[in-house]
Protein backbone atom coordinates (compact mmCIF):
# COMPACT_ATOMS: atom_id res chain seq x y z
CA UNK A 1 0.00 0.00 0.00
CA UNK A 2 1.38 3.41 -0.99
CA UNK A 3 1.82 6.08 1.65
CA UNK A 4 -0.48 9.05 1.38
CA UNK A 5 1.73 11.87 2.60
CA UNK A 6 0.38 15.37 3.19
CA UNK A 7 2.23 18.66 3.59
CA UNK A 8 0.83 21.43 5.79
CA UNK A 9 2.15 24.93 5.10
CA UNK A 10 0.99 28.52 5.23
CA UNK A 11 1.82 32.16 5.44
CA UNK A 12 0.61 35.68 4.96
CA UNK A 13 -1.24 36.40 1.73
CA UNK A 14 -1.17 39.60 -0.32
CA UNK A 15 -4.98 39.53 -0.56
CA UNK A 16 -7.22 37.24 1.55
CA UNK A 17 -9.31 36.52 -1.57
CA UNK A 18 -6.33 35.03 -3.43
CA UNK A 19 -3.67 32.40 -2.71
CA UNK A 20 -0.62 34.56 -3.39
CA UNK A 21 1.92 34.72 -0.57
CA UNK A 22 3.25 38.12 0.50
CA UNK A 23 6.77 36.71 0.91
CA UNK A 24 7.58 33.12 -0.07
CA UNK A 25 10.70 33.23 2.12
CA UNK A 26 8.38 33.47 5.14
CA UNK A 27 6.23 30.44 4.32
CA UNK A 28 5.77 28.36 7.45
CA UNK A 29 6.17 24.64 6.79
CA UNK A 30 4.29 22.92 9.59
CA UNK A 31 5.31 19.43 8.51
CA UNK A 32 4.66 16.30 6.49
CA UNK A 33 2.04 13.93 7.84
CA UNK A 34 1.32 10.24 7.14
CA UNK A 35 -2.43 10.65 6.61
CA UNK A 36 -5.08 13.26 5.98
CA UNK A 37 -6.46 13.24 9.52
CA UNK A 38 -3.07 14.08 11.06
CA UNK A 39 -2.54 16.80 8.44
CA UNK A 40 -6.00 18.19 9.08
CA UNK A 41 -5.36 18.34 12.82
CA UNK A 42 -2.10 20.24 12.24
CA UNK A 43 -3.77 22.57 9.73
CA UNK A 44 -6.62 23.30 12.13
CA UNK A 45 -4.25 24.07 15.01
CA UNK A 46 -2.28 26.57 12.89
CA UNK A 47 -5.42 28.12 11.42
CA UNK A 48 -6.86 28.64 14.91
CA UNK A 49 -3.56 30.00 16.21
CA UNK A 50 -3.54 32.69 13.50
CA UNK A 51 -7.28 33.39 13.37
CA UNK A 52 -6.82 37.07 14.27
CA UNK A 53 -4.84 37.76 11.07
CA UNK A 54 -7.20 37.68 8.08
CA UNK A 55 -4.23 37.49 5.69
CA UNK A 56 -2.82 34.26 7.18
CA UNK A 57 -3.77 31.02 5.45
CA UNK A 58 -2.69 27.44 5.87
CA UNK A 59 -3.05 24.72 3.24
CA UNK A 60 -2.88 20.94 2.98
CA UNK A 61 -1.00 19.64 -0.08
CA UNK A 62 -1.56 16.02 -1.07
CA UNK A 63 2.03 14.96 -1.75
CA UNK A 64 0.99 11.45 -2.76
CA UNK A 65 -0.77 12.94 -5.78
CA UNK A 66 2.50 14.32 -7.15
CA UNK A 67 3.82 10.86 -7.92
CA UNK A 68 2.18 8.26 -10.11
CA UNK A 69 3.22 4.92 -8.65
CA UNK A 70 1.95 3.03 -11.71
CA UNK A 71 4.63 4.45 -14.01
CA UNK A 72 8.38 3.84 -13.91
CA UNK A 73 9.18 7.56 -13.71
CA UNK A 74 7.15 10.41 -12.36
CA UNK A 75 6.96 13.72 -14.21
CA UNK A 76 9.40 15.35 -11.76
CA UNK A 77 11.95 12.52 -12.25
CA UNK A 78 11.81 13.09 -15.99
CA UNK A 79 12.78 16.72 -15.40
CA UNK A 80 15.73 15.64 -13.29
CA UNK A 81 14.33 17.12 -10.08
Amino acid sequence: MAQRLHLVFGGELVDPAKSVFRNVDDIHVVGIFPNYQAAYNAWKAEAQRTVDNAHMRYFIAHLHRLRDEDTEESFTEELGK
